[in-house]
């Protein structure tokens, strides 16, 4: 299903660096998520999982933190999740490297995950609200 604007026509994805950064909008979406790599033999349901990749060690995946404390799976990481609300192409270029960069500069550690629409950056919940400020910072000094 294509993703459209109010207005109805299709949304293009941008590729722009400029464009994307004056227009990345990030939104901090509510809860907080865990990092997981599920032990042999255990399933979720697909609709719990936020995204997932596969590696030798099992399945990796990141999920709302209370549901893999509630199945009692092992956290490795608990993160909160920022969404750049723009647009991105997938072959863009310096997009990643601009926010990693502004969140390295403010002692941010990031963890990215791209989506076919939208970036989405995992960051330590207790730094949430600096990771938003510097990408608004960002944001605001490339307009």
């Amino acid at each position: 299903m294509e993703r459209h604007e109010a207005d109805g026509s299709r949304m293009q994805p941008i590729r722009d660096l400029k464009t994307l950064l004056t227009h990345m909008q990030p939104e901090l979406n509510p809860g907080r998520y865990a990092f997981v790599s599920l032990p042999p033999g255990v399933t979720l349901d697909a609709a719990d999982i936020v995204a997932s990749v596969h590696e030798p060690e099992g399945l990796a995946v990141i999920l709302a933190e209370q549901t893999a404390l509630d199945l009692d799976l092992p956290v490795a990481f608990t993160a909160a999740w920022i969404t750049l609300t723009v647009h991105s192409d997938l072959a863009a270029v310096g997009l990643t490297a601009a926010f990693a960069q502004a969140l390295a500069q403010a002692g941010i550690s990031c963890n990215v995950v791209a989506g076919v629409h939208h970036d989405h950056l995992f960051v330590p919940v207790e730094q949430a609200e600096r990771a938003m400020e510097a990408l608004h910072t960002l944001q605001r000094s490339t307009a």
